[in-house]
């Protein structure tokens, strides 16, 4: 059975770019994250409490669920 020397190391410069490539992904996503929180925190921020205790939340709730994005 022949055997096959599959590892190889990656071309010049290959890490530094996905290096770079993966902070500014990181960063993409950050703001992605806090936009999304602001748009839940905003939305629910416009609910009547009556509402808030039907959908079973008070207005302490709605910081947490919007930094967890848990619904």
């Amino acid at each position: 059975m022949a055997a096959f020397e599959t590892s190889r190391t990656a071309p010049f410069g290959a890490v530094a770019t996905y290096s770079i490539v993966r902070f500014f992904s990181n960063i993409a996503n950050e703001l992605v994250a806090w936009n999304d929180a602001r748009v839940t925190r905003n939305a629910l921020g416009k609910l009547s409490d009556r509402e808030l205790d039907d959908i079973g939340l008070t207005r302490g709730d709605i910081a947490d669920i919007a930094l967890n994005n848990r619904f």
